[in-house]
């Protein structure tokens, strides 16, 4: 591991366009932002459109530091495990934490207003609005978002 906490056994060259990776973290905001880094290089380089980019980028970010904060509770002990697979066509990113999870229904609504000023659910509500996919597994341990690249000619959300 690096200083920044970050392992990794990502794939070499990208065949056929596609790039996959599996890194390891620490809770750790850093090396966060390492993974960050890793996975716009491989969006930029798979020709994924401004717009996506940025959504990606957002709710990955949203994922992590939730994993790290929510999950981890910033134990740096405990890692975060962040896969992606990225294809000209479609990223697809599996973000776990080792927490004890949590059932997404009982998370509440930030946008009715009695919630409005509370802090909760707004990471959530934006990886549901950026991204095509955001499925919630493991018990809420894991959280799997898949983006389409609107240039590639896919659907967009």
């Amino acid at each position: 591991m690096g200083a920044s906490g970050m392992g990794s056994n990502g794939s070499g060259p990208a065949m056929n366009g596609v790039k996959s990776r599996k890194v390891i973290i620490s809770s750790d905001y850093a090396a966060a932002r390492d993974v960050q880094r890793l996975v716009r290089e491989d969006v930029e380089r798979s020709g994924f459109d401004h717009d996506s980019q940025f959504a990606i980028k957002l709710a990955l970010e949203e994922a992590i530091i939730n994993a790290i904060k929510h999950g981890n509770k910033m134990d740096r002990s405990k890692r975060v495990q962040v896969e992606w697979t990225i294809t000209p066509q479609t990223a697809e990113f599996i973000v776990e934490d080792e927490g004890a999870g949590f059932q997404r229904r009982t998370v509440p609504d930030p946008t009715v207003d009695r919630n409005l000023e509370r802090l909760t659910g707004r990471g959530i509500l934006l990886m549901e609005a950026y991204m095509n996919e955001v499925e919630w597994l493991d018990g809420g341990k894991r959280v799997r978002l898949v983006k389409h690249n609107r240039r590639a000619g896919a659907k967009s959300a």
